[in-house]
């Protein structure tokens, strides 16, 4: 499942739906939305048609009320109520930063400031979302980009849900996704000059981590921030809110299926790429990072391996590359292996164990080619990744202290192999 939904003129719409809480639950899809400016809709356009197919009837705009009225806002319609919540009082350009501005501390800064300014607004927004949720109707907010002040109220509410700080600062990193065509946008308003900040539109983990750690250093939580700062009943309100907006993890899964990828899947592969890269950096693992691997990437692989996708029902649930040789990590070999790279489930949204049978998948079809040996290769400081495969049947046969990844970095690697029967 890609979170962000398509539309022709929205950048950064996402479902908050299937993240898991602390004690099991999940998100419901299709009830908690978050996006950029709304008032990029236009009436009798097909992403009009798309945004009123959602059932939404709570829409939350988080924008400056003077930045609503000049970039506009989204058209009446009766089937939803419109709330204008300015959060931030404090008005700052990011754009214009100077290049040396680091973004984890600045925008943490600025998102402490909404916290203790906006309570109002916050308070607010926080009530129309437990009242959509007792409802059993869609809400949506949003700001300009989906970012920063999106990127707030949505770590209110998912940490009321019960969402680990991990998947919170996960979700506000996926809008490095939408970064490059958010950045476009900014250029094709601005005669196409680019911002002095590099930092602008991107959305690192390390500002909503900082943002958390700074708010609990603070408040001591984020219910008391909700209690003691919003004078809300942290307490109701959350159980409000769990117990409208969870459901349990399905039980039964439709079976995976698997086929080979074509050209014409390398912008999927790119994005779940990326994906499960935020996935990982959000969680602590310095292993892959956005951007590293474009479409060309994984058309070349389609040439010289294969590339395979796996699906459960209608949806991508993950995908792997097979190599026939590997002399950047194994040197020169015989004939005798597959090399299996780039091993991915979507976060949050493939079956149980995915990843195992995306595995056991690829080692079949190595072994189908006659070859008795499955290998690969994982980060050597990577030692859960490589406890992983351990479990899976490999073993440790070697390192190779300095692969040459096409990266212009070489980096140490642990080698893994399984005798495949």
């Amino acid at each position: 499942m890609d979170r962000h939904l398509p539309f022709d003129a929205l950048r950064n719409f996402r479902d908050l739906g299937g993240y898991t809480t602390h004690d099991g639950q999940r998100i419901r899809p299709g009830r908690l939305y978050r996006a950029d400016s709304l008032g990029k809709l236009a009436e009798g356009t097909e992403d009009w048609d798309r945004f009123l197919a959602l059932g939404i009837r709570t829409v939350i705009d988080l924008r400056h009320p003077w930045e609503a009225e000049s970039s506009g806002r989204a058209p009446a319609h009766p089937s939803f109520t419109y709330h204008n919540l300015s959060i931030e009082h404090r008005s700052y350009n990011q754009a214009a930063q100077t290049p040396d501005v680091d973004p984890g501390p600045y925008l943490a800064k600025r998102y402490m400031e909404v916290a203790a300014d906006g309570v109002k607004e916050i308070r607010r927004a926080l009530e129309l979302a437990a009242e959509a949720a007792e409802s059993d109707a869609p809400l949506v907010f949003h700001c300009a980009s989906g970012k920063d002040r999106t990127g707030q109220l949505a770590a209110l509410i998912l940490g009321l849900l019960g969402i680990p700080d991990e998947t919170v600062i996960e979700d506000y990193s996926l809008t490095e996704l939408a970064t490059p065509a958010l950045l476009a946008d900014w250029k094709a308003r601005n005669n196409g000059h680019e911002p002095t900040w590099p930092g602008f539109g991107r959305a690192p983990q390390s500002v909503m981590r900082l943002f958390l750690a700074s708010l609990t250093a603070r408040y001591g939580s984020t219910e008391n921030y909700v209690k003691n700062e919003l004078s809300l009943d942290a307490r109701a309100l959350a159980t409000t809110l769990r117990t409208a907006l969870l459901e349990p993890h399905p039980t039964t899964w439709p079976p995976l299926t698997y086929r080979r990828a074509t050209p014409a899947d390398a912008p999927t592969l790119v994005r779940l790429r990326d994906s499960s890269a935020l996935w990982q950096l959000a969680r602590g693992i310095d292993q892959w990072q956005p951007g590293e691997k474009d479409e060309t990437h994984f058309r070349t692989r389609m040439e010289q391996g294969e590339v395979w996708l796996a699906h459960a029902g209608p949806h991508l649930a993950g995908a792997w590359e097979l190599w026939w040789d590997d002399q950047a990590a194994w040197g020169p070999r015989p004939a005798d292996a597959g090399y299996i790279h780039r091993l991915m489930t979507t976060p949050h949204t493939a079956p149980p164990g995915t990843g195992r049978e995306l595995l056991a998948r690829a080692e079949s079809r190595i072994l189908a080619t006659g070859r008795p040996y499955a290998r690969l290769d994982c980060l050597a400081s990577n030692p859960r990744l490589r406890a992983y495969y351990e479990s899976a049947g490999y073993r440790v046969v070697g390192e190779q202290p300095a692969k040459d990844g096409g990266l212009g970095s070489p980096y140490a690697v642990t080698l893994l192999e399984k005798r495949l029967v």
